[in-house]
C-alpha cells in the first residue's frame, strides 16, 4: 500500500486531469479489472464526502474501480457510522489518506444556516440530525461580520464543517489516533468548487504533522511530532521561514522552548 503523502499526489494529479478535461489512459474499468477486483481491494485513498450529486469523488479525482473507498453522506458530517466506515477500511485495507471532502454551496450547510437564522418546528427528526451535526462547527460564524455578508458566510461555514468533521475523525476513534500516530494515517479536509472543478487541500496543520515531519533526517524527532503544541509550533516556525529549510523550521520551534525530543 502507498503511503500517504504519495496518495495525495495520486489524487492532486487526477483533480488536475479532471479540470483539464483530460482522463487517464490508465483507468481501468475493463472486464479484466472487474475479475482482478472480485478477488480482493487495497483502495489507496479513503473519501468521506457529501452525497451531492454534483460530486462523485473518483470522477472529480479521475478514480477507477478499486481506486477510492467512498462514504458519501450530505454534509460530510461526521457519526458512528461514518467513523466505523473508516475505521474498517484503514484497518482492513491499509489505506494510509483519508479525505473529508466538502463542497462550495454545500445545501447541508445552506439548510443549517438557515435553520440558525429562521428556526422552523416542521424539519423532519432524521434532517435534523444531519443539521445537529453541522450546527457546532458553523454557528459561531453567526457572531461575526459574516452575518452580513451571505456568500462569505457559506464559504467560511462549509470549510468550517470540512475541518470539524477532519478533528472528528482524528480524534474521536481510538483506532484512527492509533494508525495516526503508529502507522503514518493522514486525515485531511478538503474543499471541491462546484464552479471550477478544483479540490483544494488544507488543513495545514496536519499536513505539517504527518507529512513533512515523517520527512526529516532525526526519526526521533519525527515520531515525536504528534504532541499538539510541538505540532503547532512547527507549524508557525514553517510558515515564518517560508522558503528556509524544514530543519530551520524545527529549530525555530526548539527555540520557542518546545522540544520535539523531551
Amino acid at each position: 500500500m502507498i503511503s500517504a503523502r504519495e496518495a495525495l499526489e495520486r489524487l492532486r494529479e487526477g483533480n488536475c486531469r479532471f479540470v483539464s478535461g483530460v482522463r487517464s489512459s490508465n483507468i481501468l474499468t475493463s472486464q479484466t479489472r472487474r475479475n482482478e477486483l472480485a478477488a480482493g481491494q487495497e483502495p489507496f485513498a479513503i473519501i468521506l464526502g457529501c452525497s451531492d450529486s454534483r460530486v462523485p469523488a473518483e470522477i472529480v479525482f479521475d478514480q477507477g474501480l478499486g481506486d477510492l473507498f467512498v462514504i458519501r453522506v450530505a454534509g460530510n458530517i461526521v457519526a458512528s457510522s461514518q467513523i466505523g466506515s473508516v475505521e474498517f477500511a484503514a484497518a482492513r485495507f491499509g489505506t494510509r489518506l483519508v479525505v473529508v471532502l466538502g463542497h462550495s454551496q454545500c445545501g447541508a450547510i445552506l439548510a443549517t444556516l438557515e435553520e440558525l437564522q429562521q428556526p422552523t418546528d416542521y424539519q423532519s427528526r432524521n434532517l435534523r440530525s444531519i443539521v445537529d451535526r453541522i450546527r457546532p462547527s458553523v454557528e459561531t460564524l453567526l457572531a461575526t461580520e459574516l452575518r452580513n455578508d451571505p456568500d462569505a458566510l457559506v464559504r467560511e461555514a462549509v470549510r468550517a464543517n470540512i475541518r470539524a468533521s477532519a478533528n472528528d475523525l482524528r480524534h474521536g476513534s481510538e483506532v484512527l489516533e492509533q494508525l495516526v500516530q503508529n502507522s503514518g494515517l493522514l486525515v485531511v479536509g478538503a474543499e471541491y468548487s462546484l464552479e471550477t472543478g478544483v479540490v483544494d487541500f488544507f488543513d495545514p496543520e496536519s499536513l505539517i504533522s504527518s507529512i513533512v515531519c515523517r520527512r526529516l533526517e532525526n526519526p526521533r524527532l519525527a515520531a515525536q511530532v504528534h504532541d499538539r503544541a510541538t505540532r503547532r509550533m512547527i507549524w508557525i516556525a514553517f510558515i515564518a521561514a517560508k522558503s528556509e529549510a524544514l530543519s530551520s523550521a524545527v529549530t525555530k520551534a526548539k527555540q520557542s522552548k518546545i522540544s520535539c525530543c523531551s
